[in-house]
This record gives structure tokens, sequence and C-alpha cells, in this order.
């Protein structure tokens, strides 16, 4: 499918979306460092906030930091990363109102901004509470912001702005239907996120059949997860639009790979289950507290639950997209190749005489 732009004055901020990429590719790997935060219980390295043991946070001294503990290393490079994730969602904002001409994606730069802000707060508040609550808030909080970023950079993509052009005429309408499994996708990744948030975070006042309650839900939500990414995979790949069908396959694999990361998760922290005793090696297993192989495994499984939740996110939101962009398509009509562009421009781009 070509990637072809609107023949009007009106075109894409290109830095706006720089920006918008570069938050993606800052933020997953602020959601691994934080991952490990948790894993090593690092999170109180560093008791105060926004200060690092009295030092501003951009001039604590290097070499501590850089050669001191690991739990202070993860932790406070957590915060410094963190720090730079908001500087970006600055320049977001101010690219944006200096060049985005949709108004409504302005202020979706903003919520951005806030979010962030809030996220921020969030870390700081869970140090000096020393609240477990706020920091299972803080976990959740952070795959939700990784999911707008992706979506920003969709909206302010070559992909949204594309119009329909002769190679595209004639393809399958992209129904409610699909675009509803889309959001059931969103769903039920975060609802898995939220359970394991949980888990991880689990309270010393938690009885065992809770425990064991959200354990169960948390199996049946991934295997629920992978049926109904399996569907839209089989619904979207003949859609005749790869940006479609390959991110649903992309799923389909990404959930495979977090079922077998959950169960690696389990077996270095509580031990091999019953059902894997046939395994070669299990009855030699050993749990080690803190191992670095072992850290891997489980940050790996929550990365890879919030990079499931932001392709969730992209995959409904180029589908929202390329549904209102089929609508407007008229085949039986002549001159409905020569009237596409204009269709394509006023179904989402105001000339900013308007929308300023």
């Amino acid at each position: 499918m070509t990637n072809t732009l609107p023949t009007t004055d009106i075109r894409p901020a290109r830095w706006l979306h720089r920006l918008c990429v570069l938050a993606v590719c800052l933020v997953w790997p602020l959601i691994w460092v934080g991952g490990l935060v948790t894993t090593y219980d690092a999170g109180m390295a560093v008791p105060d906030w926004p200060a690092t043991y009295g030092y501003n946070l951009f001039l604590y001294p290097y070499k501590t930091w850089l050669l001191g503990p690991f739990d202070l290393f993860i932790e406070h490079g957590h915060r410094l990363l963190g720090a730079v994730v908001g500087f970006v969602a600055i320049g977001i904002v101010i690219a944006a109102f200096a060049k985005e001409p949709r108004r409504w994606v302005r202020w979706f730069c903003v919520g951005l901004l806030v979010m962030v802000i809030a996220q921020g707060l969030l870390g700081g508040m869970r140090v000096v509470l020393g609240d477990r609550t706020l920091a299972m808030v803080h976990g959740c909080f952070g795959p939700a912001f990784f999911a707008v970023c992706v979506v920003a950079a969709v909206v302010t993509s070559d992909f949204w702005w594309r119009r329909n052009d002769s190679t595209t005429m004639g393809l399958p309408k992209i129904g409610r239907g699909i675009l509803a499994v889309g959001f059931c996708l969103i769903g039920l990744s975060y609802l898995q996120l939220v359970l394991g948030a949980q888990l991880r975070h689990v309270q010393p006042t938690t009885r065992p059949g809770i425990f064991a309650m959200i354990i169960m839900l948390h199996v049946m939500t991934a295997f629920i997860l992978w049926a109904a990414t399996g569907g839209a995979w089989l619904r979207l790949r003949r859609c005749g639009d790869l940006t479609l069908s390959r991110p649903a396959a992309g799923l389909v694999g990404l959930v495979a790979v977090q079922i077998a990361l959950g169960i690696g998760t389990w077996v270095v922290n509580y031990g091999w289950p019953s059902i894997l005793e046939w395994v070669p090696g299990s009855a030699d297993f050993l749990i080690r507290a803190k191992g670095f192989a072992d850290s891997i495994i489980v940050t790996a499984h929550v990365a890879t639950g919030s990079l499931i939740l932001a392709v969730s996110a992209m995959l409904t939101a180029r589908l929202g997209r390329e549904r209102s962009r089929r609508r407007n398509e008229s085949p039986s009509d002549d001159s409905a190749i020569t009237k596409q562009p204009e269709l394509a421009v006023s179904s989402d781009s105001v000339p900013a005489t308007v929308t300023s």
C-alpha cells in the first residue's frame, strides 16, 4: 500500500512525530529499569525526593552513582531517565502548538505531558510515604503512559495522513466488530498488567486464598488474551494492509512469549509447579534470591506486558483511522479517485485558520 500524503498546504509536523517516536524509544527502557527497581526492592535505595541524598538530581556525583551499590545505580538511573522523558514531553507540546494543525492532537500532547508529570509525582510520593500501594499504582500507570506515547506516534505519522489511491480501492471494509476486538485487546492486556502488579506488590496482609484467586485470574486472562489476538490476526490477515496484519501477527507471538516468561517468573520465584516436574533438571532447581538471570526473566515479563498493551493500542488506533478512510471510498463512482484526496484531508485535517 502506498503512503501518499495529501496534495495541500497542510503537512504533517515532522519534528512532532520524531519527538513522539523518541518518547516511545525512551519509555520502554524506562519500564525495564523500573521493573528492575521493583525486582531488586530498590525503590527506597534513595530515601529522599526530588533530591538524591541532598543533591540536585542532575548534580549527584556520577562516580558515586556508577560505582556504588547496584540498587542505587538502578534507582537513580530510573529517576534520571524519567526526567529525560519529561523534557521530551515538554518538547512534544512545544512542537505540537508550533506546527500541528489539528487542535485535538495538540491537546492530546498536553495530556501526554500531564501523564508524565503525574507519573513522576506518584513515584516521588511512593518514596516519601513508603507506600506499597502507591508503588503498585505507579507500576500500572507507566504502561498506560507508554501506550499513549505510541498512539501519539501513530496520529502524527505518515500513516495517519495517507490518502487513498488507485491501489487501495476495492479493499474490504473494516467493520465495528474488528475495531471492538482492538479495544478488547487493550482492556485485556491492561487487566493483565493490573493483576500482575497486585502479585508483584502483594500486601503482607493478603490472605492465601485471595493470592491464589489473583493468580488464577492472571493465568486465565493470559490465555483469553492469546485467543483474542489469534482472532484479530485471522480477521486482519487478508485486509490488504500490512500495517494492520503484521502488528496483529506480532501480538500473537508476543503473548506466547509473555506466557513463557510468566512460567519462568513463577519458577524463579516459587519453584517448579507440580505439572512441570517432568522437565529435565526440575528436581535439582534451586531458588536464588535476586539472581541476575532470574531478575532479567521477571523484569522481561513485566516489560513484555507493557509492550503488548502498546502494540494493542497502536493496532486499534490504526484500525480506527483505516476504517474511517475506507468508509470514505466510493468505488462505484468513476470520480472517486480524484475526490479521495479531498476526503482524506477533510476527514481529519482542518486548515489552521479554522482550528487555531
